[in-house]
């Protein structure tokens, strides 16, 4: 089901990256006060809104599951979640990057947008440890779902706070109150990245989905073979015959 055009869907995102990473470096202009450096701005920031729009989509699918019980809902959430926790870490690198190159700091933490983004990257972090230390499959699901809700209920929370505070030094590229605004040969190559990232989102999550439903289909399969052998011999001993079949 999942990996359905997942063929098509990689060559899309391959491109569409490749072109805004082009854009970004040949059509884009430099930015006066931080030169080339800047244009890490191209990744930095669509990962991060995409890794957050992540979190948020998680938290919807847990809702899903709640209402539903449906596994398919209890999966995507935690492939959502599991993906959004990989696109953080790259958010945090090239955020560290681009704020030593501009700022001369790794991390600022006086700046409330960096601070919380990484408060919302550690919440996520302890998703799969809670999960995992649950080994009853149907408790493990609904607490996992809950702690997708409830996490990502605060994210737009946290966004909107940050958003109505006062930034220190972390510009907002995407507000014309703070002299922010992009201009149009930033915004193509900015926009282009924008949906590459979220095709890049979702390419791997179907990846994720897939091998999980063939890793699932194949221990179901086993199951059952082990079930066969078992009435095939009610003893428990295999029979002489069935190893080297087994084997085959």
């Amino acid at each position: 089901m999942y990996s359905a055009k997942l063929r098509t869907l990689a060559l899309a995102t391959v491109i569409t990256l490749t072109g805004a990473f082009v854009l970004a470096a040949y059509y884009a202009p430099i930015e006066a006060d931080q030169g080339f450096s800047q244009k890490i701005f191209y990744v930095h920031v669509p990962m991060a809104i995409v890794a957050l729009g992540g979190f948020v989509w998680g938290g919807i699918q847990g809702l899903l599951y709640l209402r539903t019980r449906d596994p398919k809902h209890d999966m995507r959430s935690y492939v959502a979640i599991h993906m959004s926790v990989i696109l953080g870490i790259g958010v945090l690198v090239t955020g560290g990057i681009w704020a030593r190159s501009a700022w001369g700091v790794w991390f600022e933490w006086r700046e409330a947008t960096l601070v919380s983004f990484l408060i919302v990257f550690l919440l996520y972090c302890t998703y799969q440890p809670l999960r995992f230390s649950i080994t009853d499959p149907e408790k493990q699901s609904r607490y996992a779902a809950v702690f997708a809700v409830t996490a990502g209920t605060f994210v737009p929370l946290n966004f909107i706070a940050v958003r109505l505070a006062n930034p220190f030094i972390h510009p907002r590229v995407l507000n014309n109150t703070t002299g922010g605004a992009l201009p149009t040969d930033m915004k193509i190559p900015f926009y282009l990245a924008l949906i590459g990232m979220t095709l890049l989102f979702v390419t791997l999550s179907r990846v994720e989905m897939t091998h999980k439903l063939t890793r699932g289909r194949v221990r179901g399969l086993e199951r059952r073979l082990e079930r066969l052998q078992g009435e095939s011999d009610p003893a428990g001993l295999p029979a002489r015959s069935a190893a080297p079949q087994v084997m085959a």
